[in-house]
């Protein structure tokens, strides 16, 4: 399939999350260890160090199994595919009902606008949401669900 058609998973959160607990408990080591006649030694009787250690590992296991799952957005010609190793969901185009797409201003961080998609589908009760922040080149998938609102609204 075409690349501008796939939009991959950000996982930015995960990476960014990872790295800051690997620093704040390589800091901590630092920290608590002891300097004994010239030499280091580690303080391991210390419970904050295992809970940080903790932490850090389940911060990776998830960049992993985030990685390993390898979700991604598929907009095809005739519906919108949501892809992972495991499972694939097709959402076909005339299952669709109706398409908004809403915006909300966040006072808290910069006034950036947070936008959510909503599909009304036919054959499903609630509506099915996706985050645009969630997938890389969000500005390129908001473009592209525009379009395929403009679409549906001629049909």
């Amino acid at each position: 399939m075409n690349d501008k058609n796939n939009y991959k998973y950000n996982m930015s959160f995960y990476y960014q999350s990872t790295i800051i607990y690997f620093i704040v408990f390589v800091i901590y080591l630092v920290i608590r260890g002891q300097f004994v006649e010239d030499s280091y030694t580690l303080v391991t009787k210390d419970p904050i160090i295992y809970f940080l250690g903790i932490i850090v590992l389940v911060s990776l296991i998830s960049l992993l199994y985030n990685l390993y799952k390898n979700k991604h957005l598929q907009i095809a010609n005739d519906g919108i595919h949501f892809i992972d190793r495991f499972k694939s969901r097709t959402f076909l185009f005339k299952e669709i009902e109706s398409l908004k797409i809403s915006k909300f201003r966040r006072k808290r961080l910069n006034n950036n606008v947070f936008q959510l998609i909503r599909i009304k589908l036919n054959n499903r009760r609630r509506p099915l949401i996706i985050r645009p922040y969630d997938y890389e080149n969000q500005n390129e998938l908001l473009n592209r669900f525009q379009e395929i609102k403009q679409s549906l609204e001629n049909r």
